[in-house]
């Protein structure tokens, strides 16, 4: 039998708004994922080091303070160094387009805006997972 997806919802830096992420990982509980919600004030050693604990398939990062292209990186580097690479590392929050390309060129997955349909995020990670982690 097929266990559940596990997620890893962060939020990265000194970003106090975490509204959007809890709704996110309500979501992703509600569609039958196990959730694990880091809190606020993480940095990425902190959300590296819980994913390889909890064994995560995905990590999700909300970030609003536009720190995205200082996060995001160190957390793909991170994992680079933990060799961590089959674990989908996706988020959401003010990142303008210019920037999504960058960060998915370094092998960030989709970065969802504010009002993107909960169902596309779930659909999303769950097509990711069914085609990246063997389990």
């Amino acid at each position: 039998m097929k266990r559940p997806i596990r997620v890893l919802v962060a939020k990265v830096g000194l970003d106090g708004h975490d509204r959007g992420a809890k709704v996110i990982a309500t979501s992703l509980r509600d569609a039958g994922m196990e959730v694990i919600y880091t809190g606020l004030r993480q940095t990425p050693e902190m959300v590296v080091n819980t994913a390889l604990q909890e064994d995560v398939d995905a990590i999700g990062i909300s970030i609003l303070s536009g720190a995205h292209m200082t996060v995001f990186p160190k957390v793909m580097e991170l994992m680079k160094q933990k060799e961590l690479t089959d674990v989908l590392v996706t988020g959401g929050g003010i990142i303008p387009e210019a920037d999504i390309k960058k960060l998915q060129e370094i092998g960030v997955g989709e970065l969802f805006p504010p009002g993107t349909a909960m169902k596309d995020i779930v659909s999303y990670i769950e097509e990711w997972v069914a085609e990246n982690r063997n389990f």
